[in-house]
C-alpha cells in the first residue's frame, strides 16, 4: 500500500503572461475517474504547447487539469476503477492533456506506456508526446514508407530529433532545415543525411540540390512555408503541418496540388479522444519501442530542470537554444 498525501507540489499561473507568471505552490492531489491511474511524476516534459498555453493562447480541453504538462514519466501509485494492464508499482511514461507539472497526475490508463528497456526514468518522460506526434503524423497522415524522403523543418526540436531518428531506422532519406550549425551538425548526427541553416542559405534550392524533391514535409512553420513546401514535394507528395510558428494564413495554388497530386493535411493531439489516442499509443508501443529498446533510437535531451524552475525552462523553448528536449525533474 502506498501512502499518498492529499497535496502536492505543482506549478500553478498567476495569470496569463511571460515565464515570470508561473509559481511552484500546493494543490490537492488529482482524484481518479475510472479508467485513469495515479502516476507519482519523476519528471515533465516541456513542449512549446505549455508555452502558448501560459500565454493564455491554447487553453486545456473541456475536463482537463489546468495545470501545465502534456507528458510525464513515473511511478504508477494507485489504480481507478475498471483499470487493467497496470500495477501499482510500474514504471511508466505516459501522454497527457494536462497535469504534468506537478509531484502526482491523473493519466487514462490507455495513454500509459511501459517506460522502455534501456531508458532511465526520468528521461523517459521525453518520449510520450514526441514518439506519438512523429508516428501518427510522419506514418500515418503522412504515410512515409521505406526508401521514401522526409524533409523535417525545426529538426532540431524534440519532435525533429524523434523524426529523424525513427525515419532512418525505418528506411527513409532525410532531410531538415535547423537554424544554425551546430543544430544541423546534432541534426546529422542524430542519422539526417543533410542539414541545411535556414538562416543561411534558401533551403528550396539546397533540397533539390542534393535529393530533387520530397514525398512528406512535417512542417511546424506553416503559413510561410506552405508555397514553398509544395514547390519541394514530389508527384503524390504529402505535407503534414503539425504547428503554426510562422503564422496561420497562406494563398494555396490549387493548381498545383491537382496537377501533382498533393496532399496538405495537418493535426492536433491535445484534443483526440481517449479511444484515438490508444490505438496511436498502441500502434509507437508495437512499432516504435523496439526500436528505441534495440539502441537504435533514444531519447534527446538538452537539459533536465527542477520543477520549481519551469520558468526558466520556458524561457530556453522560447529562445528556441535548445536541442532535443527539456525536462522539469520531480
Amino acid at each position: 500500500m502506498v501512502a499518498i498525501p492529499n497535496t502536492m507540489r505543482a506549478i500553478g499561473m498567476s495569470g496569463p503572461g511571460d515565464p515570470d507568471v508561473l509559481v511552484c505552490g500546493e494543490q490537492p492531489v488529482p482524484d481518479l475517474s475510472p479508467g485513469e491511474v495515479l502516476v507519482k511524476v519523476a519528471a515533465a516534459g516541456v513542449n512549446r504547447a505549455d508555452c502558448m498555453q501560459r500565454r493564455g493562447q491554447y487553453p486545456p480541453p473541456p475536463g482537463a487539469s489546468e495545470i501545465l504538462g502534456l507528458e510525464v514519466s513515473g511511478t504508477v501509485v494507485a489504480l481507478g476503477e475498471a483499470v487493467s494492464g497496470w500495477r501499482v508499482g510500474d514504471p511508466v511514461c505516459a501522454l497527457l492533456a494536462g497535469g504534468g507539472y506537478a509531484e502526482y497526475c491523473a493519466v487514462p490508463s490507455p495513454q500509459c506506456l511501459p517506460v522502455p528497456v534501456g531508458v532511465d526514468l526520468v528521461d523517459a518522460a521525453a518520449l510520450p508526446e514526441v514518439t506519438l506526434t512523429v508516428w501518427t503524423n510522419v506514418f500515418e497522415r503522412g504515410r512515409l514508407a521505406k526508401g521514401e524522403t522526409l524533409l523535417v523543418h525545426g529538426g532540431s526540436s524534440g519532435i525533429g530529433t524523434m523524426a529523424i531518428q525513427v525515419a532512418s531506422a525505418l528506411g527513409s532519406r532525410v532531410f531538415v532545415t535547423a537554424g544554425s550549425a551546430e543544430k544541423c551538425g546534432a541534426c546529422e548526427g542524430l542519422g539526417a543525411e543533410r542539414a541545411f541553416n535556414y538562416r543561411a542559405v534558401d533551403f528550396v534550392e539546397a533540397v533539390r540540390s542534393v535529393a530533387g524533391g520530397v514525398d512528406v514535409i512535417l512542417d511546424m512553420v506553416g503559413g510561410p512555408y506552405l508555397d514553398r513546401n509544395l514547390g519541394l514535394l514530389n508527384l503524390d507528395g504529402r505535407l503534414v503541418i503539425i504547428a503554426l510558428m510562422g503564422g496561420a494564413r497562406a494563398e494555396i495554388d490549387l493548381a498545383t496540388l491537382m496537377r501533382r497530386r498533393l496532399v496538405v493535411t495537418g493535426t492536433t493531439l491535445r484534443a483526440r479522444t481517449i479511444e484515438e489516442k490508444r490505438v496511436v499509443v498502441d500502434a509507437v508501443r508495437e512499432r516504435v519501442w523496439p526500436l528505441i529498446e534495440s539502441g537504435r533510437v533514444h531519447p534527446v535531451i538538452h537539459q533536465r530542470l527542477p520543477l520549481a524552475r519551469a520558468g526558466e525552462a520556458h524561457r530556453v523553448m522560447e529562445d528556441s537554444t535548445h536541442i532535443g528536449k527539456l525536462l522539469l525533474v520531480v
